[in-house]
Order: structure tokens, then sequence, then C-alpha cells
């Protein structure tokens, strides 16, 4: 009798169908792999499986055996709680879209069998959550990596949101030239992906879902001197949510209870200094911005700018200004 012609890809069946109807938990007997076996028509006696499950284990493919005589493959390189932790920051991270969010977590389902894949399929949450409108931003962060790799700059169109004529929906507003910067680093801080570049002769950053038509030029990056010893993350806490302003030190006061929020914020290494009961002065260095304020000021009561008297004076106006909005 003739073999069938599908018998040649026999090894790639039985590493699919393992893959993808196996786990640990679910192993199949010798009896049920023949019967997916012979709906591709392609036949196989016990012993030639045996052959082949060692053929696969030979390549550093394990197929492992249960007391139950049954059979699975070990799903490699993840574990099913480590892609489960992939997922939750697919869900959760804001610059991906809706649409590239749900095509990732497929393919990561795609790697587990159809019983672990259930697992994933519980904890997917993406419609509904405040994701960007941005389809392009995978391939803008490509295009910034491989300008940094051949140390190229790079030229893109940059917009902000801005209200139509209608003042009743937000809208791209283009500047009218294009940027022209030297990429240098790549940061996620805040929930967003940002560009750290350096451009007319001091660092700067740019959202990078709000970056398009990225472009990579023939121009050398300049900035090298500004790079040497640059620290990303320094930068990023400093400039506090990645928003605007020149690092300035001020002297905090906080309640004891606060404690937790101001090491959430400027981490553990906080330079901080015991103050009257209840309270305690932190020493920390941020861009002060209306951003920085408004996370002051959502502490709520007891917390206090103590220096200097510039940034007091600055903080109360900004508290009165709102203020006078609601008398």
């Amino acid at each position: 009798m003739p073999k069938s012609p599908n018998q040649k890809a026999k090894l790639l069946w039985i590493c699919q169908i393992l893959r993808r109807q196996t786990d640990e938990d679910h192993p199949m007997t010798l009896r049920e792999l023949q019967t997916e076996l012979e709906r591709q028509d392609i036949s196989a006696e016990r012993k030639s499986l045996y052959d082949d499950f060692e053929t696969l284990r030979q390549f550093g493919i394990n197929v492992e055996k249960t007391g139950r005589s049954g059979y699975y493959l070990e799903h490699e390189p993840f574990e099913l709680a480590e892609l489960k932790l992939l997922v939750d920051a697919i869900q959760s991270s804001k610059f991906i879209t809706e649409k590239k969010s749900a095509g990732l977590i497929k393919k990561i389902q795609s790697l587990l069998s159809v019983h672990q894949a259930v697992q994933l399929q519980r904890q997917v949450y993406v419609t509904g959550r405040v994701k960007t409108p941005n389809e392009s931003i995978f391939y803008n962060v490509d295009a910034i990596h491989t300008a940094i790799t051949a140390g190229r700059q790079i030229r893109f169109q940059y917009f902000h949101w801005a209200l139509d004529g209608s003042g009743r929906r937000a809208v791209r507003s283009y500047r009218k030239n294009d940027y022209l910067v030297s990429p240098w680093a790549l940061s996620w801080d805040d929930e967003n992906y940002y560009l750290i570049a350096f451009k007319d002769g001091e660092i700067r950053h740019y959202r990078v879902d709000k970056m398009e038509q990225i472009e990579m030029t023939d121009l050398v990056r300049d900035g090298q001197e500004h790079f040497e010893k640059f620290d990303a993350a320094q930068y990023a806490k400093r400039t506090f949510g990645m928003f605007g302003g020149e690092g300035e030190q001020l002297k905090i006061r906080f309640p004891e209870k606060l404690i937790g929020a101001v090491v959430d914020r400027f981490g553990q290494d906080v330079y901080l200094m015991p103050d009257r009961e209840g309270s305690f002065i932190a020493m920390v260095k941020v861009a002060v911005s209306p951003q920085f304020y408004g996370w002051l000021f959502g502490l709520g009561s007891g917390v206090e700018i103590v220096s200097p008297d510039s940034e007091r004076e600055a903080f109360r106006a900004f508290l009165e200004e709102i203020t006078e909005s609601y008398r």
C-alpha cells in the first residue's frame, strides 16, 4: 500500500498536535495521537511513535510521559505564570493599541495548549481600556531602535491634541515643520513610551505614540558628550512624568503616612530627614511643572513645600488660581 503524501510531515504533525492539545495536566494516549494523525491521512504504529518521540527529544523538543501512559509536550521557554504576566502587561499598557493588544495576546496563546490558553482568555480585558489610537507605534519603536543602532538622526512629524472647529471633538494638530533630532534612548514611563533625543544643544523627549512618518536620515547623530554618562532612570525621575521644566532641588514636608507615595515616585534612595512628630522631610530634584503641582495637590493636606521660597510662592499661586475658578 503506497504511503500517503502527508507521511513525510509526520514528525511535524506530531509536534503540532502535542503542542496544541497537550500539557502536563492534559496528556494524550498513543491511541488518541494515532487518531489525530489518521485525520491528517497519516498512519502510525505504536513502535514508530516511540522512535518519533526520541527523534524529537534529540532535537530539543521534550515529549514527556505521565504515569497514566499519556504523553505531552513540555512547553518552553515560558511557564504559564510567566505568560499570564506578559498578558497583564499588554493589557495595562496604554501605548499599545486595542487591536495590537488583542493580536499579541492571541500570539501568546498560541504558545500554549488549548487547555492552558483558556486560562489566559479568562483574564483578557482589553476592550474599553484607555489605549493609544496610533496603530503605527510598534513600527515607530522599531524605526527608532534602527536609527539608534545606526547612529543616525531621524525626521518625523509630531502632533498634539486640539479641539476641532465645533469644539466637540479632539483632533490631531501638527506642527508646520518636521522634527529633526538625534535619537539616543527609549524610555517607558508613566504608561507611555518616550524617545530621549538631542536637539538644538539640549536633551529633549517626545511621546512615541505622537510621532508619525519616522524616517532615518544619512546625518550622523550628535550629542555624544551629553550621553556618555546618561542615566535614563534618573532622567525620567527628574522630569517627573515626562513633562517639561527645569530640574530643581526641593525640600518638601510629608506626613509619615505618605512615605509609600514618596518612595513610589522618587525611589527607595530618596534623601529623607526627620522632622516634627508625624512628618518627615524629603529632598527631591524634579522638573517643576503644573503636572508636578497636581501630584502634590492630590496628596492632600499636610504636604508642604518648605524651600526654596520661590517654589512655595509659585505653588501657592497655583492653588489660588484653581480656587478662583470655583468662586
